[in-house]
This record gives structure tokens, C-alpha cells and sequence, in this order.
């Protein structure tokens, strides 16, 4: 992109994974791209040397942090606002009988609160710029599949793609659209928990063989970001190698 035609696209939880991923392939496609996480890591550096990146420490289930990373972004890149990709978040593993109240509460303010908060403050940015704009929300296939020890991470993501289709209603006649991308099981560190055992059975139980990279979504997400994908809004699209079919 030009100059004059550049877009501005903020990602969250862009340390590692598919937040990383996401913001990498947004650079190499042109966008202006603010990233935030808690720490920042070497990962994080390598952006860096890219200046059309910017990294900012934020953490999301602080709605005054959010605030101010927003508006602190928007400053720098002074580019209209475009795109929001809502991805940070933690996952955390136990039966709900004996899950901790301090896991649960944690979990649903980064999934959940942080991506509301998140939403608010670009939608302040992006209504009176009457330019259109793009929300994607990184789901999960377990927020409409459900797995044993995963109830509260599910509940999140549930309501992650609640709030999806709630923001496509609210906002489409201001040409902004909202989608959620729920992936499978990524080769991320998210997954690096797994035992032989569970990947080896997740593996078969998935058509294409293989768990998923997060090259395999970032394609999905540029293209939701494009003009060419604005009339698709409320939508939540799997990427996960068939294994919920």
C-alpha cells in the first residue's frame, strides 16, 4: 500500500503465536500495525525493525489500559483506523468443580472483557471516521464444540462470538463489519501442553492429518481486513482442518 491508501489494523497479544503471525503477514501486506501484549519479546523486537510497527504494552482486561493504548496507537500511526483483530488471550485447563474462582474470573476478563473493551474504544475511533472498518474476533472451535476441563475457556469463547454477531447488527450500517475466525488446535504454545497421547488422537481425529499453523488463518484474516470481504459480517469462521465436521 501507498501512503495515501494505507490502513491502520491494531492486534492484540502479537508476543508469540498466531497474534505474531497476524501482525507479521499484515506488515508484509502493507498495513500500518499496532501490536500490544504484556511483555514484550524478541519476537516482538524483530516487528520492530519494521516502521510501520509499533509495539505497546497493554493489558486488555484493564479498561483504562485499553483507553489509553488505543489512543496512544491511533496517535502514532496516524492513519485512519481500520481494523481491530482481538486476539490475546489465556487458556486454562480443570474441572469446573474444581476449578478456582481466580482462574475462572482471570480468564473471562482477558477472553471476554478484554475483547468488549477492545471493541469499544476502536468503535470510538472508527464511527466518526465514517470510513467503514473491520472487527475479528480469534474464537475457538471449543466455543461451539465444548471439551472436558474447558468450560470456562469455552464460555469465553462463546461469548466472543456472541459479541460478534451482536457488533455486526449494531454497526453494519456504518459499513463496519464483525467476524470471528475459530480455529482448531494450532501448533502454537498454546498447544505445547498437549501429551503424546492427546495430539496423537486430535491428529486422527482431524481429516487433513495434521494439527493446524497459524499461517493456516492468518490468509483467512487479511482477507475478512480486505474491501473484497464487506458484505460477509456476523460470521464465525472455522479453520481447523475438518475435525469438527
Amino acid at each position: 500500500m501507498n501512503s495515501e491508501s494505507q490502513k491502520h489494523v491494531v492486534v492484540t497479544g502479537v508476543s508469540r503465536g498466531l497474534g505474531l503471525a497476524i501482525a507479521g503477514s499484515l506488515l508484509a501486506a502493507g498495513y500500518r500495525v499496532s501490536g500490544c501484549s504484556r511483555e514484550r519479546t524478541d519476537a516482538v523486537a524483530s516487528l520492530e525493525t519494521n516502521a510501520d510497527f509499533r509495539w505497546f504494552q497493554c493489558d486488555i482486561g484493564n479498561a483504562d489500559e485499553v483507553h489509553t493504548f488505543i489512543q496512544a496507537a491511533c496517535q502514532w500511526a496516524q492513519v485512519p483506523l481500520w481494523g481491530l483483530i482481538n486476539n490475546a488471550g489465556v487458556a486454562r485447563e480443570g474441572i469446573l468443580a474444581t476449578f478456582p474462582n481466580v482462574d475462572s474470573d482471570a480468564l473471562l476478563q482477558i477472553n471476554l472483557h478484554g475483547a468488549l473493551y477492545l471493541a469499544r474504544e476502536a468503535l470510538r475511533v472508527m464511527l466518526p471516521q465514517n470510513r467503514g472498518g473491520r472487527i475479528i474476533n480469534i474464537s475457538s472451535i471449543i466455543g461451539s464444540r465444548g471439551y472436558t476441563g474447558l468450560a470456562a475457556y469455552s464460555a469465553s469463547k462463546a461469548g466472543l462470538d456472541g459479541l460478534t454477531r451482536a457488533l455486526a447488527r449494531e454497526n453494519g450500517r456504518r459499513g463496519i463489519t464483525v467476524n470471528s475466525v475459530a480455529p482448531g488446535y494450532l501448533e502454537t504454545e498454546m498447544s505445547s501442553t498437549l501429551s503424546a497421547k492427546q495430539r496423537d488422537q486430535i491428529v486422527n481425529r482431524t481429516p487433513l492429518g495434521r494439527l493446524g499453523q497459524a499461517e493456516d488463518v492468518t490468509p483467512l484474516v487479511q482477507f475478512l481486513l480486505s474491501e473484497e470481504a464487506g458484505f460477509i459480517t456476523g460470521q464465525t469462521l472455522t479453520v481447523d482442518g475438518g475435525i469438527t465436521n
